[in-house]
């Protein structure tokens, strides 16, 4: 891995470069093994947060660890494009607008003792700025060379909040061409509910359940580009115990060895059925 400014990054994705890259400011990596006419994202991976805004953070760092997506990275790492965010969604949400992206609360509870300067607020909404820059200048690389393609956006929810039986997997199709993509999205949540879990852990997909996938990277992609459709896949967190913050590398290990053949074959045959 090496550490590039996004302009390196964007040069060398118009190049057809391959690398492994963790921006000049530390705030999200990319790795670009080939090609080709898929890509993986978790942009709730990241838990860091800046030092010079602990202090006036109301919220733990348990609390921040329990919204955030941990190890949805790990899930599809083998994948040959990876794109992840390394902050913490508390200091600025990648899967919120600019104008959202920073929390004033969070999950009903105020997020700062005193509110974030102007200053403070830029510094962040710059690092959520580039990481765009650099989302459009991949997927504009990939229908350019494919015509069409398809985005893993991975993510990862707290099932025990929840008073009713919820689906370990929920997809998310609610801003993308549902009609268009019907048997894609179909073969996407059944895939999903065969996933071998272990410490019999049952597993089950629906679709628009628990979140109808409303987030600002599937937005962000399907408003700029026609020709890309974004899969919001939740898991939920089953891989590990939310409330103790425990987590079970043995189930992470099973998801990223299931999806690291099936997602590649849901891949391919969305291809050769839409390809332009």
């Amino acid at each position: 891995m090496i550490r590039l400014s996004v302009d390196q990054i964007i040069q060398k994705i118009e190049s057809e470069e391959i690398f492994h890259a963790v921006s000049s400011d530390y705030s999200f990596t990319i790795k670009i093994d080939a090609y080709v006419h898929y890509a993986c994202g978790a942009v709730h991976d990241g838990h860091q947060f800046r030092k010079e805004l602990w202090v006036n953070c109301i919220h733990t760092e348990y609390e921040r660890w329990f919204e955030e997506d941990p190890e949805t990275k790990e899930m599809v790492k083998s994948h040959p494009i990876v794109i992840a965010g390394m902050d913490s969604r508390f200091e600025y949400d990648l899967n919120r607008a600019p104008e959202t992206a920073i929390y004033d609360d969070a999950w009903g509870k105020q997020l700062w003792h005193q509110p974030l300067s102007t200053e403070m607020r830029e510094k962040s909404l710059s690092k959520h700025y580039n990481f765009y820059k650099v989302v459009h200048a991949l997927i504009s690389k990939l229908e350019e060379k494919f015509g069409i393609c398809v985005v893993y956006d991975m993510h990862s929810y707290n099932w025990k909040r929840w008073e009713r039986e919820v689906p370990t997997w929920n997809l998310g199709t609610a801003n993308v061409d549902q009609e268009r993509f019907q048997g894609s999205i179909e073969s996407w949540r059944a895939i999903l509910e065969k996933t071998p879990l272990p410490n019999h852990i049952k597993s089950t997909s629906k679709i628009n359940d628990t979140f109808q996938g409303n987030g600002y990277f599937l937005k962000f992609i399907t408003q700029n580009f026609s020709n890309t459709l974004v899969l919001a896949t939740e898991i939920a967190k089953v891989y590990c115990d939310e409330l103790e913050q425990v987590m079970y590398p043995e189930v992470v290990d099973a998801v990223e060895v299931y999806l690291r053949k099936e997602l590649k074959n849901h891949a391919d045959t969305f291809y050769k059925e839409y390809k332009v």
